[in-house]
């Protein structure tokens, strides 16, 4: 569970687990300052956290010799027809065939999942 607490004009802290906190801002051209990622780039930072941390799980559960996995995301399109796009490099001494399967991995991540899901979101004023 994420609690957004406004902090300076748009810019938010959001609070995890443990009072662990980062912020969220937008540009000034959308009236922020700038100060931290804006919740796009939040979005896309939960994907690619949940990938490599799935990836690097996989592969030591595995005993595969995956040293890094470096992943970008962007979001290329928003509407009824969104896309996302998911660069993964991995980095480490791996055959064809481990590799193919990290990539199927990577599908599976609980994030990717997730956001291929058809979601509801259910709104209540506390």
């Amino acid at each position: 569970m994420i609690q957004a607490t406004k902090r300076e004009n748009f810019s938010v802290f959001l609070k995890g687990h443990k009072d662990l906190q980062i912020m969220a801002d937008v540009t000034p051209e959308l009236g922020g300052d700038d100060v931290a990622l804006d919740p796009h780039e939040i979005l896309e930072a939960s994907l690619a956290a949940c990938t490599s941390i799935t990836l690097a799980m996989y592969a030591k559960r595995k005993n595969w010799n995956l040293l890094d996995a470096e992943v970008t995301i962007k979001i290329e399109k928003e509407g009824a027809e969104s896309l996302i796009s998911r660069k993964i490099k991995l980095i480490g001494d791996l055959s064809e065939e481990q590799k193919e399967g990290l990539l199927a991995i990577a599908n599976k991540c609980p994030i990717h999942k997730l956001l291929m899901s058809h979601i509801k979101i259910e709104s209540a004023l506390v």
